[in-house]
């Protein structure tokens, strides 16, 4: 890998003829009103942070020519509209970039305030908690790999997980928090090799070819997103280019790509990709005993049917195949992961369409979807595939198809409002045999579960501007139910409102709060439980939607365009979390490892609470660099028996991330990130249990204490990444090229010890002398942490 670099690098200086480049870039787009689809007539588009800039036609149509290769932003204004800045986007001499601009309209009086242009965004529902990102960002973030899950990780409020995870930890909230949405068509994970029954996984699945921009919202959820606790990820796609056809093949850090993106006729775009992992090659030769492939693909074809209707077809797609390297056995380390670790299988997909029609006021949106995700896991003891051996065998799938209807309404005195409705059918099947210990006893779980039944949900929000703008209000209520039991059929019990305010002081300080109750249906898994004799368990134990109540409040203080300070505190109040039986914890502490997530009996009694602060700092220009500092200070406790509050497994208290980006001449661009993340408590092993032949024998590892839950701590984790980027940009053609180092001064990241056998000379398990029904028993420390260096190259044409 070493010499890799050195030749990559070398390169990257010695292909001077390269650095030479003629600036014919050009942009094409459309400034449109955002409530209705009309032209802006006349508007003024500028490269932002220059002079060089145009006029729109009677049309709203623009064209700037002449444009340096890179990534650019426009700023656009008109009178009687809210001055926009757009995200960012690349552009090359190749081929014409496109960008459709929509302004809001705006009630201010010009000769009251003064309005100042500003790069962060803010939406009248979600003042508070609500972060853009933009594809700049994604593209060139250190150790992100353009991987947008880790590209997260360096937002206030974001915890991590181990290595080799990409589950999303916003706020003290465990990974099955969040929801996902793919231009308005929800997808049910971000990951490969997903947890079934939550979010995490090892890689992403999103491939940002696509990607325009990025909304994350940590609270203040708008009300027709519905179904999260902790976070929403609004994913806004680019259109197909309507020029010419392009091609572009990436070499990333885990995988190959080829995206193909132009016009199929005169009104209809599409952009298309499929990727495929060389993982299970890099792994073998790193001598891993386990071999992950993974491949994808995603698409979306917007027609353009007239100016006031438009539908656009959209989908996401993978398969997964986890097999395990047996050839890969020489240490205690990689033995016991082969004897633990489950061959897993899954492939998903999420696909929709979408139609929008624009009114004279305001739009209609409908979306038509569906999704599904398959999961099959087994395990045999000793990985000898005997029937007698077997210990796991599952085969599920999840599918929803969904329906939802949206109406976004302006008034001519400054109201906006949205509301609309949404129908979803849910299948779920699950064929499940496993071995368990349990009290005591070796016990055979062996069910068949065939679920299916209606989701149904009802929304609205209004918000209006006052005083010249100064004072934003916004109410919104939603409310959801299904018929899965009577515990849940109640709209009412549902009910789910929220509210935000904002007051802008002056032009650059500004107060915002917001306050609202959310509810999560429990995962699938947990609601198509069966015991052996075909019960539903979980429903017969009246298990509930989860609820919390969220409190956020926060200051902004915005000196300039290109910077701002905020600070946010915030409280989340949990009721209803199911609780498992068997452990006595709750699950809210659960689902950030592989497998399946909430298959088992639980107690719909578990509360918790995750509160603390943000302090979020953004500069476009500190020293030239572009850099974005974060603080999170965060507790997450949940109550366990005895009414106590116990740390949760993200109760990580203290978070840091520096991430700062430059710019070079001849298209150099440079940048590192640091990130500390405070040490998460940890479970000891239970000795005694773990010990037992038929206890360790079912499961090829050790039990948890749950008695001493979470008593114990991880020391702090923290790390330095890197990265050089270099693009040529030519007259026909475009080569980027990337050279990414995470961990760069190899931090050994503190994790809790594996529990193994003890083995004799031949690798056989040592039984105890002096009870012959335990296994002798000892901890390793498990290896974590590596300089892992990565080089990326993309070409486009």
């Amino acid at each position: 890998m070493k010499k890799i670099l050195f030749l990559i690098v070398t390169l990257l200086i010695s292909w001077p003829v390269f650095s030479q480049q003629e600036n014919n870039g050009v942009v094409k787009g459309r400034v449109f009103n955002a409530s209705n689809n009309q032209p802006v007539p006349f508007a003024n588009v500028v490269v932002f942070g220059t002079n060089t800039g145009t006029t729109a036609d009677i049309n709203g149509n623009f064209k700037l020519t002449g444009l340096t290769p890179g990534f650019i932003k426009l700023q656009v204004s008109s009178v009687g509209f809210q001055i926009n800045i757009t995200e960012s986007f690349r552009v090359t001499n190749a081929s014409v970039a496109e960008i459709n601009i929509p302004m809001e309209e705006s009630t201010v009086n010009l000769d009251a305030v003064t309005v100042k242009p500003s790069q962060f965004r803010k939406r009248e529902e979600s003042p508070v908690s609500l972060r853009s990102i933009g594809i700049d960002e994604i593209e060139k973030n250190p150790g992100g790999n353009r991987d947008i899950s880790k590209v997260i990780q360096s937002y206030p409020g974001v915890s991590s997980t181990p290595a080799y995870r990409n589950d999303v930890i916003v706020r003290g909230g465990g990974p099955s928090e969040n929801r996902f949405f793919l231009d308005d068509v929800e997808i049910p994970n971000l990951n490969h090799f997903a947890t079934q029954g939550a979010s995490g996984g090892p890689v992403g699945i999103i491939n940002v070819d696509f990607i325009r921009n990025v909304d994350f919202y940590s609270g203040a959820f708008p009300a027709d997103r519905g179904n999260a606790l902790s976070s929403v990820l609004e994913f806004k796609q680019k259109n197909g280019n309507s020029d010419k056809m392009k091609y572009r093949a990436t070499l990333g850090a885990s995988d190959l790509a080829l995206t193909l993106d132009g016009p199929l006729s005169k009104n209809t775009t599409a952009i298309f990709s499929a990727r495929r992992s060389y993982l299970q090659f890099l792994f073998s030769a790193l001598g891993l005993p386990f071999l992950p492939t993974y491949n994808d693909f995603q698409f979306k074809v917007r027609t353009k049917i007239d100016d006031k209707n438009e539908v656009y077809f959209t989908g996401i797609g993978a398969l997964d195949q986890f097999k395990l390297n047996t050839d890969a056995n020489e240490t205690e380390e990689q033995r016991y992961i082969l004897g633990y670790l489950p061959v897993n299988r899954q492939w998903s997909y999420a696909g929709g369409v979408v139609y929008k029609h624009y009114r004279e006021k305001g739009y209609d949106t409908w979306v038509l979807s569906q999704n599904r995700l398959n999961n099959i896991q087994y395990k045999y003891q000793d990985n000898i595939e005997k029937p007698e051996n077997l210990l796991l065998d599952y085969d599920s799938y999840e599918r929803e198809t969904r329906f939802r209807f949206e109406h976004n309404y302006t008034s001519s005195n400054g109201f906006r409002l949205n509301y609309g409705t949404g129908l979803q059918y849910a299948e779920y099947f699950n064929r499940t045999y496993r071995k368990n210990f349990i009290n005591g006893q070796l016990t055979e779980l062996n069910y068949r579960t065939d679920l299916s039944f209606w989701k149904y949900a009802f929304f609205g929000q209004l918000s209006r501007h006052f005083f010249d703008e100064r004072l934003v209000l916004s109410l919104g209520v939603r409310t959801d139910a299904n018929n899965y039991s009577s515990e849940m059929n109640n709209l009412l019990k549902q009910l789910s409102p929220r509210f935000s305010a904002s007051y802008n002081f002056t032009p650059s300080f500004s107060v915002s709060m917001n306050t609202g109750r959310y509810y999560q249906l429990p995962s699938y898994t947990t609601m198509g439980y069966r015991d052996n004799s075909g019960s539903l368990v979980n429903r017969q134990n009246g298990l509930k939607y989860i609820s919390v109540n969220h409190y956020v409040a926060g200051i902004t203080w915005q000196p300039q365009p290109d910077r701002q300070f905020s600070v946010e505190g915030f409280y989340k109040g949990y009721n209803d979390y199911p609780f498992s039986v068997a452990d006595s914890v709750s699950l809210a502490s659960k689902g950030a490892d592989y497998g399946v997530y909430g298959d088992e009996e639980v107690l719909p009694i578990s509360n918790g609470r995750a509160y603390g602060f943000e302090i979020l700092g953004r500069d476009k220009d500190i020293l030239g660099f572009n850099t974005v500092f974060s603080y999170t200070y965060v507790r997450s406790e949940f109550r366990e028996g005895d009414g106590k509050y116990i740390p949760a497994s993200w109760d990580n208290r203290h978070i840091f991330n520096i991430t700062a980006s430059r710019s070079l001449k001849k298209n150099w661009d440079v940048g590192f990130k640091w990130r500390y993340v405070g040490g998460a408590p940890y479970t000891p092993w239970d000795m005694k249990t773990s010990s037992l032949r038929t206890a360790w024998d079912a499961q090829g590892r050790g039990y948890l204490d749950y008695s001493r839950y979470n008593q114990l701590r991880l020391k702090a984790f923290h790390q330095l990444d890197f990265r050089v980027d270099k693009s040529y940009y030519f007259k026909k053609w475009s080569l980027m090229l990337y050279v990414d180092v995470q961990n760069a001064y190899n931090f050994k990241a503190d994790q809790p010890a594996d529990l193994v056998l003890v083995e004799d000379a031949n690798g056989n398990p040592v039984i105890d002398p002096n009870d012959p029904s335990r296994y002798e028993l000892k901890t390793i420390s498990p290896e974590s942490g590596t300089v892992l260096p990565t080089i990326g190259v993309m070409i486009e044409f």
